[in-house]
């Protein structure tokens, strides 16, 4: 190979170029550029010093290694390492994400994208750090894996995945690896699923090396799967008996069993390791439980809530919302949509709160303004910040206008914004969650002919009057 070599296809989109030296230290870097669609790239290896790493689109040019890896992956080259089912691919990169949060219509997308963005900047900071910092990251992801299986919501791992996944492996393997994560299930589960994933990635790579001519890359390697028992599943009702067997089965079901081995008689065991004479009687529990279940039901007094109330029957005193202040905002610091927020709420200590008005107004725009938040939503994680509670705005169908729900001169910090014959306590922040009570009553919490804020027509007060929307945006969405 000369001092510079390229795959020219004359209808590329894109120009990458990369040093030799990164595309030997860089193994994701290698194996995006090789799985990448040769149609719309044209990838020029140099072996020139004065070549740095750069992706050209058109008129633009990319310099940063994660935003190259990011453009290949998404809209840059129309999402083809990020559509599901895609020949070239067979994962998401972006968790199928890209698309979505590139037109604007999903705000979970945008989010998501914003999360790749992060965790990949969290990939950069283990490889400039030391092993220390990688044990720290694996007690804080077993965590964090415990509700969820990669970095950001997708169905197989993305490129914030693999990149952290390289970025750690890089830096621990072998038994070092296998000690720091002992007893962190969850990361070990993700560290395999990221392995395994890279095994397909770099056979594919392989493939289109014989065509690419771009050097295969080399991965280095995790944790060794474990074998594991199949589940066994219970009813919820069985005696200890029955589960003291299978948990003894799972116990022996590494040891070696012949594949046609079957247990005679009576008292052979069932698969799980559970006797007939067992599930017999586990059956017959499960059915007499059924049976007085349903006996009580029929006593049960006409009327009596037996489960969660239908939106039908919920008001708008379930949510809080209250008359705020923002008394600080920034811009996030990895989402170009996202705005991070304190705002005053009457409580002690300002509430964190991001939302996504970025488009809508100005930094200078954002700074101590009367707002409305809604306050009883639990706290969560949007774009790696901590927000808790949402500044109501109201926009218009397609939500190509947005401006703020705000309450009137004179308002309160922290006073409730209440709905004439809607007087009942607001809801626990877990039930609001649980049974989805926002969702239900969002639909009908808009502005109306004259701009202001209502729910079913019924006005939204304080003690100083009513609420609006800041422009006096009519029939609007308020979320």
């Amino acid at each position: 190979m000369g001092p510079e070599s390229a795959v020219s296809p004359r209808s590329a989109l894109a120009t990458l170029t990369i040093p030799a030296a990164t595309l030997s230290s860089d193994p994701l870097l290698a194996l995006v550029a090789t799985i990448s669609p040769p149609y719309q790239t044209k990838v020029t290896i140099t072996k020139k010093k004065n070549e740095s790493l750069s992706l050209t689109i058109g008129p633009d040019t990319l310099t940063h290694r994660n935003a190259i890896l990011r453009s290949l992956c998404g809209s840059g080259l129309h999402n083809a390492l990020d559509s599901q089912g895609s020949p070239s691919s067979p994962i998401l990169f972006l968790g199928g994400h890209s698309a979505a949060s590139f037109a604007g219509v999903s705000p979970i997308s945008a989010l998501a994208m914003a999360g790749i963005s992060s965790w990949m900047s969290v990939a950069s900071s283990i490889r400039e750090g030391n092993g220390d910092d990688v044990s720290t990251l694996v007690g804080q992801l077993n965590g964090y894996f415990s509700t969820r299986s990669f970095v950001v919501p997708s169905a197989a791992p993305t490129l914030a995945d693999l990149d952290l996944y390289l970025a750690i492996v890089a830096k621990v393997s072998g038994e070092a690896l296998e000690s720091m994560v002992e007893g962190s299930v969850n990361t070990r589960r993700w560290l395999e699923q990221c392995g395994a994933t890279l095994e397909e990635l770099a056979a594919v790579a392989a493939k289109n090396a014989e065509h690419s001519k771009i050097p295969a890359a080399t991965i280095p390697k995790g944790v060794s799967p474990k074998p594991r028992p199949l589940p066994v599943f219970f009813y919820g009702d069985e005696d200890e008996s029955v589960v003291a067997a299978a948990a003894s089965a799972v116990a022996s079901a590494t040891a070696a069993v012949p594949a046609n081995s079957k247990g005679k008689g009576d008292g052979a065991k069932a698969s799980g390791g559970i006797t007939e004479e067992q599930k017999k009687a586990a059956a017959e529990k499960r059915a007499k439980k059924a049976a007085d279940k349903a006996s009580k039901k029929k006593e049960q007094p006409k009327g009596k809530d037996s489960g969660a109330a239908p939106s039908a029957d919920l008001s708008i005193s379930a949510l809080d919302i209250r008359v705020g202040k923002i008394v600080r905002a920034w811009e996030h610091e990895s989402s170009d949509k996202l705005y991070c927020e304190e705002v005053d709420v009457g409580e002690e200590a300002p509430r964190k709160i991001a939302s996504g008005l970025r488009a809508f107004y100005k930094l200078d725009e954002m700074q101590n303004r009367d707002v409305l938040v809604l306050c009883n939503l639990k706290a969560r994680n949007l774009g790696g910040f901590p927000s808790h509670g949402m500044v109501l705005c109201a926009s218009n169908a397609d939500h190509t206008a947005v401006e703020f729900a705000v309450p009137p001169e004179g308002a309160k910090i922290g006073e409730r914004v209440t709905f004439q014959g809607h007087d009942g306590e607001p809801e626990p922040e877990n039930k609001v969650a649980k049974k989805k009570i926002f969702i239900k009553l969002a639909p009908d919490l808009k502005t109306d002919g004259n701009g202001d804020v209502v729910w079913k027509g019924v006005k939204g007060v304080t003690s100083a009057g009513g609420c609006k929307a800041v422009n006096g945006m009519a029939n609007a969405q308020v979320s």
